[in-house]
Parts: structure tokens; C-alpha cells; sequence
């Protein structure tokens, strides 16, 4: 049975307060009775979040918290107090405790902050942790060329954004290649550029240049439908009037083009593409 994470259990006998859940090797653990449904009976084997309650006991629930042990996430302090700072978890029972040690700056009530979710050891309670380096990089970046990853949007620099990939590596998503609203705190599917002799890791929220252009193709002649059959924009728009109307690259926008002109799906009409008929 693992604390911080999801764990498949078995129903293994009901009291008047819940449901004990027991794991392969017998453990079990209390589902108190708010989170039992009528579709819960004995013998079933149900998904839930294991985590330890105030008196440092393990307990299960069906709520869903906002990370697990080993995850990034944004969180909102809900209340500061001699011990530290603690964060609305999702849990309805429980917030989650960012001592004053694993604090970069003094936490404030009210505002966000990414953290890492762990396990002490020692004493074999969740809390978490702003101090980021020290949970990534701990192992060498094996990422290849156009490799799909799962980033979190950490900060916003005048490159880009820093984000965080796979939960493992600090990563880099240039300003430039932005296309669509990016604020901190949102997980996004990502692919490698490439992976740097220095370590660092530069990543694109951009499809893969096939799919993208493909999907884009679908979407400018969906966009011309709508406009009753025209395209106010042309070779000679303007890369912000471009990204403005289709959240693409100029280059992007000009090899869609290119292949719905192939494929004699539209013509050039003056300084306007229209669809053919």
C-alpha cells in the first residue's frame, strides 16, 4: 500500500464508520463511510487515494487531490501558522503542509505557488516543497527528437517559459513559438527539440510539422467555409495577423496553403484564397 498515491483495494469488511480496504498482503485501511456509494460491496476492488490524516494514521479516500507524492503542481495557501504554510490539497479533509525550510520565500495566504509533493521519510507524512531543483535533474535526460512529454508551466521569462517535464527536468518553451495563451500552473503535451550538450532541454507545444500542418490544412478550410468561402489573409499577412486568426507560424500557415493549392481545394482570388466550387 502506498501513501500519497493511488492504490487498487479490496473491499474487505464494512463497521458502522466505512469500509476497511485491504491490499494483496492483507493491510488495510479505513474508506470512511462519507465516501462509500451504493455500488461499493464487499469483495470489490475500488481505486482510491491513500494519504495520512491528523494523528498521522493512513486513511483512504475517493476525493481526488490536486498531486500525488512525487508530482508538480500549483496550489493556493489557505493559512500560514508557526509551523508553515498550509495548501488547499483538494482534499476536503486534509491541506497539505509546506514547512518554513522547504519555503524559497515566505509563503503568503491567498497566493499560488508550484511545489513538489513528497514523502518524509522520517517521520512518513506528505508535505511539500517550493524548492524545486532539488527534485529535478537527478538523473540524466534520455529524451530523443520530437518525443511527446507532459510539461507543467512554471515561469514565465523573456525567453519563453520554464516548465517542468515528465515530473524529471527543467525544460524551455521560447516565446516565439507560442501561439495560444500559456499561464503558470497548466499542464500541456509537449514534444522535444532537442536535448543540449549542457543538459538543458528545449521543448515546443507545436505538433510534430506533419499533424500540425494537416490540422491546420482542416482548420483554414473549416474557417473559409464560415466566411462564405473566403480568406481575408494571404502570403503577404502579417506573422501577428496569422498566429491572431489561427494560432500557427507564418511558415505553417503558408505550407497549409501550399497543399490545399495542391490538392485544388482552393484559388487565388486577387489578394483574397477562395474556396473552389
Amino acid at each position: 500500500m502506498e501513501i500519497g498515491k493511488y492504490n487498487e483495494l479490496r473491499i474487505n469488511r464494512s463497521v458502522d464508520f466505512g469500509f476497511y480496504l485491504a491490499d494483496e498482503n492483507g493491510n488495510e485501511v479505513l474508506l470512511p463511510k462519507r465516501y462509500i456509494t451504493e455500488d461499493m460491496h464487499e469483495g470489490d476492488m475500488i481505486k482510491v487515494f491513500v494519504y495520512n490524516d491528523s494523528e498521522n494514521r493512513p486513511v483512504a479516500t475517493t476525493e481526488q487531490p490536486k498531486a500525488i507524492v512525487g508530482d508538480f503542481a500549483i496550489m493556493r495557501v489557505k493559512a500560514v501558522n508557526a509551523v508553515g504554510a498550509f495548501l488547499d490539497w483538494g482534499l476536503a479533509a486534509k491541506d497539505l503542509l509546506v514547512p518554513f525550510r522547504e519555503q524559497r520565500v515566505r509563503m503568503l495566504a491567498g497566493r499560488s505557488y508550484i511545489v513538489h509533493v513528497y514523502l518524509d521519510h522520517e517521520s512518513n507524512r506528505i508535505a511539500a516543497s517550493a524548492k524545486l531543483d532539488k527534485f529535478l535533474g537527478n538523473r540524466p535526460p534520455r529524451y530523443y527528437h520530437r518525443q511527446k512529454v507532459e510539461v507543467l508551466i512554471v515561469q514565465r521569462t523573456e525567453l519563453g517559459y520554464k516548465v517542468i517535464v515528465n515530473n524529471m527536468h527543467w525544460g524551455m518553451v521560447y516565446q516565439n513559438e507560442t501561439y495560444t495563451d500559456v499561464n503558470v500552473g497548466e499542464r500541456h503535451t509537449a514534444f522535444i527539440k532537442q536535448v543540449r550538450d549542457d543538459g538543458k532541454i528545449d521543448v515546443t507545444l507545436s505538433k510534430i510539422e506533419k499533424i500540425r500542418v494537416d490540422d491546420l490544412t482542416y482548420r483554414i478550410l473549416k474557417a473559409m467555409k464560415d466566411n462564405d468561402g473566403t480568406l481575408p489573409l494571404n502570403d503577404k499577412s502579417t506573422p501577428e495577423e496569422i498566429a491572431h486568426a489561427f494560432h500557427c507560424s507564418k511558415k505553417d500557415f503558408k505550407k497549409a496553403l501550399g497543399q490545399l493549392y495542391k490538392l485544388r481545394l482552393i484559388t487565388l482570388n486577387d489578394t483574397h484564397w477562395t474556396l473552389t466550387t
